[in-house]
């Protein structure tokens, strides 16, 4: 296996591992969470801020998401996964962006 086969094999390990996990969250908020997509509303503007704009989260984002009803092991896991979601995005973007510039084709 070589270094970019393990590191692709342990990108993928995470991301099941956060999607996945034995977690206080539900496997479908998470995976909401991870996509960005389908949010709860109570949870809508906590998860896009980590997602676009993460240096712009407060503790008042995390008191909503708390007054709707949300633990904080809950809201530390969804943030996981918002974080990794996007960072898969980004991740699956560079190869690609890498693959053309090379003249790879996936």
């Amino acid at each position: 296996m070589t270094a970019e086969d393990e590191k692709q094999a342990a990108h993928h390990a995470l991301v099941d591992r956060v999607l996945h996990g034995k977690g206080t969250a539900t496997v479908d908020q998470r995976a909401s969470a991870f996509r960005n997509v389908d949010v709860p509303a109570p949870l809508r503007g906590l998860i896009d801020k980590v997602v676009t704009r993460p240096t712009q989260l407060t503790d008042a984002d995390f008191a909503a998401a708390e007054a709707a009803g949300f633990s904080e092991d809950q809201l530390f896991e969804l943030v996981v996964s918002a974080a990794v979601g996007q960072s898969a995005r980004l991740y699956d973007t560079g190869l690609a962006a890498l693959a053309e510039a090379v003249g790879e084709v996936s």
